[in-house]
Parts: C-alpha cells; sequence; structure tokens
C-alpha cells in the first residue's frame, strides 16, 4: 500500500506546493510518508518539506504537513516553530501541540533526521591523459553530497589560474555528483602539481599531489619486461655451453 501510494501522493504534494511560503532560491526536499486509516476508503499522510539556499544548511527549513483524504489539516514550520491548523480538527489540534511543551524539541529532532543531509566525502583521483607532447592532468572527483564543490590546482603551493577547464557537476544517480578538473600539464624539473577538493564533507580543503613517476601498471610492464629479457639471456647462455659440451669444446673463460 505505501508504495502504490507514494507516487500519487508526492505528484498530490508538488501540485499545492503554492501553499508553502519557502524562502526564496530554496532547494527542497520532499518526503511523504503514507499512514494507513482504520476505514478502508479514508486514508492519512504526513508530507515533509526540507528547504535550504545556503551551503553549510544553516538556513535549512523543516515544514510537516498533516493531511486526510488529501485536505490539509494542520502544518508545521522550522521557522516559527508552530502548528497552524486549516481545519476544524487541525485547528484544536494545532492548539493542543503549540502548548505541548515536548513539541518544538521533538521537531527539531525529525527535522535533523529527516532534513539535515549526511554529506559524502568525494572520491578523488588524479591520472595523466594525452600523448607527451599535449598531455593533461586530470583531477577526477566522485560520488560526493551535497552537489556544491570547489577543485583547484595548485603548482608550487599557488593557484594556477590558466591552462584549467572543468566540466559542469554532474548527478551520478542516487544523490550523488561527480566533477573533472583539467590542467594543462608540461613536467618539469622540482614542480609540484596538486589539486586541491574544499567541500561541505570535509574540515579543511583536501590536497592530492601528482607523483611524476611511472603509474604502478607501467612499473610492472618494466619489470616483467626486464625479467624476460634477462630469462632469454640466460637461456642463450645455457644453450652455447651445452653445445659446446656435445661438440667437446670446452667454454673458454671471458
Amino acid at each position: 500500500l505505501i508504495s502504490s501510494n507514494l507516487g500519487q501522493s508526492l505528484l498530490h504534494f508538488v501540485q499545492n506546493s503554492s501553499n508553502l511560503s519557502l524562502k526564496k532560491n530554496t532547494f527542497i526536499c520532499p518526503f511523504s510518508v503514507i499512514i494507513v486509516a482504520s476505514s478502508d476508503e479514508d486514508f492519512a499522510h504526513d508530507n515533509v518539506w526540507c528547504g535550504f539556499s545556503s551551503r553549510d544548511f544553516h538556513d535549512m527549513e523543516f515544514i510537516l504537513e498533516h493531511h486526510f483524504n488529501k485536505i490539509l489539516v494542520a502544518q508545521y514550520n522550522s521557522t516559527t516553530e508552530r502548528w497552524t491548523g486549516y481545519t476544524a480538527w487541525g485547528v484544536l489540534s494545532a492548539e493542543k501541540w503549540n502548548e505541548d511543551p515536548d513539541e518544538i524539541p521533538r521537531r527539531r529532532s525529525d527535522m535533523d533526521l529527516l532534513c539535515k543531509p549526511y554529506a559524502i566525502e568525494p572520491n578523488v583521483t588524479l591520472r595523466l591523459e594525452g600523448p607527451s607532447s599535449d598531455s593533461s592532468l586530470v583531477c577526477s572527483v566522485h560520488f560526493f553530497y551535497p552537489k556544491h564543490i570547489r577543485v583547484t590546482w595548485l603548482r608550487n603551493g599557488e593557484e594556477v589560474t590558466s591552462d584549467v577547464t572543468s566540466t559542469d557537476v554532474l548527478a551520478n544517480g542516487l544523490w550523488s555528483y561527480q566533477i573533472q578538473s583539467y590542467l594543462k600539464y608540461t613536467p618539469t624539473t622540482g614542480e609540484r602539481i596538486t589539486c586541491m577538493v574544499e567541500h561541505i564533507s570535509q574540515t579543511e580543503p583536501r590536497l592530492y599531489y601528482w607523483d611524476p613517476s611511472l603509474p604502478k601498471s607501467e612499473k610492472n610492464k618494466i619489470v616483467i619486461g626486464a625479467c624476460g629479457l634477462l630469462l632469454g639471456v640466460v637461456c642463450v647462455a645455457a644453450g652455447l655451453i651445452y653445445r659446446k659440451k656435445s661438440t667437446g669444446e670446452e667454454p673458454q673463460d671471458s
């Protein structure tokens, strides 16, 4: 029953959003909770709105609505910390809840649980892309939430403002985002390149240093190639020794 009615309730919720008086430029997260009433023909549901416009969520606004048979009965607003009734029963209930000393702490707890998102720290990787004559460093930042993020490049501790391009912040799905930043790169002795990521999930900017040495995969290829070459030399030497012994010739000391 919850699954079958959730989409319809959210649609009704959005269609009646004009009843809300949220701040301008506010991001809204709607929730709908279905509560089955005693009658097969009646049902009640609660709608929750979480709105904020700042990057640190200090202006978070929480609105809780009680509906019965698609009629708004009462509404709680965290800005005023009071209930407002819209029907006869809603007015009586709002007066009762507004006089309850435990109601405000209860709703503040609801806001913390439902509205204040758990920020997800980004996953960051650095890689070199393109031919050596026209290569770029790529700082890939994935799976972070909320959306706002700042990615900058540093060269020897100083911010780089030229030869830098970035993609838009794109949605990964499941409420996470990604962005990639590119820096045109020419290897220079003694130079230190850093990708700096600033996000609300972190208490301070995170620094990711580019290691100009070969990637591990390339190092492995070189090691494997060297081992193969050494094995080939050993096999050739062993073959020569065996041949000389079989023909009665003694190998000469080098």
